[in-house]
Formats: structure tokens, C-alpha cells, sequence
């Protein structure tokens, strides 16, 4: 995998990944792309082996390594896991017309307590997928509440949550946690959604275009809230933001609203 510094990520939108757990690049993928997905994505896809690197998974010419391959596909995958990230696994979703039922709300592994590392999902619509079609639903901001699998498959509705409406060769990206779940097709095409899981091989730490660390827009994205958010422990969704920026930063002394200086002060020093 290949990609250039001006495909790259720049940290706004690095922190609105961080804040809302996933980022969507509309129909990045060429329509030719798409119309051969149908037909590679009808034929199946075999899987592969946990943890296989990505130029194993995929080789040189094949259509997946032409998808990850893409620009900005390409660029921001670098960003978010790094060069040369292997594969957890890969699946085609297919949801029948008229299919008749949703998958509860779930996030895609079991309780995973990192907070200085996470893996991500790519997910591609070679279609254009309307809110007839079902789409993805996902909750914002609910990738750092930790839960295991679908824990969350008793919730119906949530405020803010979003249902995904998008044009044909979009591709969104996913942190592992956040909370998602395919809706019911009630339109009369078949929808399909390929996604692959990536596991990041080398710290994920300043790994896109950092020459704006120091926008305003980095902070603002962080302190972004959603309206399921409760008042109190909402504030916690903050928190560990901050925790995880440093890690991604390797900045110690982030913060927002003094929320981590606070309960992290411990001095050494003895009084006199």
C-alpha cells in the first residue's frame, strides 16, 4: 500500500474521528469500481486467515487491493492504523429486498479495554443506498463506552443516532467500537456492504498530517457532544477523548477543561 502526504488526514479531521468513532468519504470509489463490486461481491468473497498482512490478503492487481489501494481510502487508512496494517478479517454483507428484519446494535469484538490503540473498519456501498435500502445505523460518539458485542442489541432507538444515506462508492471508516447495526431493506434491490477489519502493525501515533496540531478545530472536534450523551457521565466520553489524543499525539499535557489534570494529579512530593 501506497500513499502520499496529501492524502493524509489532517488532524481536524483526525480528532472528528477520534470524537464521533467513524469517518465517511463519500463516493471516493469510480463507478467502474463499483459496477465490478456487484460482480465480484455476487461470486463471494473467500476469507482469510486472522492477522494476515494485506498484500498476502490481497495481491497486486486484485480488486480489493485496488480499493484499498484508492487515494483516499489509502491515505486515510495510513492515517488511523499506519503503513502496512494487516487484516482481521473481511465480509459481504448482503441484505435481501424486503428482508423483513435489522441486526441489533452491537459493536464488532468483544470487550476491548485499549485505550491507546484501536483497529478499524472499512466499510463500502458500491451502491447508492437509500433510507429504503436500510443503510448502516451507528450511535456517534459511542466507541469509547466499552461494551461487549451486543450488549447495546436491547436498545431500539437512540437520540442522534444516524442511519446512513449515501452515494454510490462510499466508503466509511470505523473505530472497532462504536455501537452499529445493519438496518431491514425494504426496498426491492439487493444491498450489499463489504467490510474489513484492519489491525494496525506499528504505533498509531502521529501517523497523518500533523502540520495543524495546533488548529483551533482539533479542540472544537473534541469537545464535540451528542444528544444521548447523559449530563454526567456523558463527561466521561470526554475524558477518555483526551486519553486517547495523547496517546495518538504522544502530548502528555492535552487536555479539555482541565478533565484528565485534575483526577491524574498525584505529586511525589513530600511536604516540608
Amino acid at each position: 500500500m501506497t500513499t502520499t502526504r496529501v492524502h493524509l488526514l489532517s488532524s481536524v479531521r483526525m480528532a472528528h474521528f477520534v470524537a464521533h468513532g467513524s469517518l465517511r468519504l463519500d463516493a471516493v470509489v469510480p463507478a467502474e469500481t463499483n459496477a465490478e463490486a456487484m460482480e465480484v461481491f455476487g461470486a463471494g468473497v473467500p476469507p482469510v486467515p486472522y492477522g494476515t498482512p494485506v498484500a498476502e490478503a490481497y495481491p497486486e492487481g486484485s480488486f480489493m487491493r485496488r480499493l484499498v489501494d484508492l487515494p483516499e481510502v489509502a491515505g486515510a487508512l495510513h492515517s488511523l492504523v499506519g503503513p502496512d496494517p494487516n487484516i482481521d478479517h473481511h465480509f459481504v454483507h448482503v441484505r435481501e429486498p424486503h428482508e423483513g428484519r435489522a441486526q441489533p446494535l452491537h459493536a464488532d469484538a468483544i470487550i476491548d479495554a485499549r485505550t491507546d490503540a484501536f483497529d478499524v473498519q472499512l466499510m463500502y456501498y458500491p451502491q447508492d443506498v437509500t433510507l429504503e435500502m436500510g443503510g448502516t445505523l451507528s450511535v456517534p460518539g459511542s466507541h469509547l463506552r466499552r461494551t461487549n458485542e451486543s450488549d447495546t442489541g436491547r436498545y431500539q432507538n437512540l437520540r442522534g443516532q444516524h442511519r446512513l444515506v449515501c452515494p454510490a462508492g462510499t466508503v466509511v471508516f470505523l473505530h472497532h467500537g462504536l455501537w452499529h447495526g445493519g438496518r431491514r431493506n425494504d426496498s426491492d434491490i439487493l444491498r450489499y456492504m463489504f467490510k474489513i477489519r484492519f489491525n494496525p502493525t506499528v504505533r498509531q501515533r502521529r501517523l497523518w498530517d500533523t502540520s495543524d496540531l495546533a488548529d483551533p478545530g482539533v479542540a472544537s472536534e473534541l469537545n464535540t457532544g451528542f444528544p444521548w450523551y447523559e449530563g454526567a457521565t456523558g463527561r466521561l466520553e470526554l475524558y477518555n477523548r483526551v486519553l486517547l489524543w495523547r496517546a495518538l499525539t504522544g502530548d502528555a499535557d492535552f487536555d479539555l477543561d482541565h478533565w484528565v489534570t485534575r483526577v491524574s494529579n498525584r505529586p511525589q512530593e513530600m511536604p516540608a
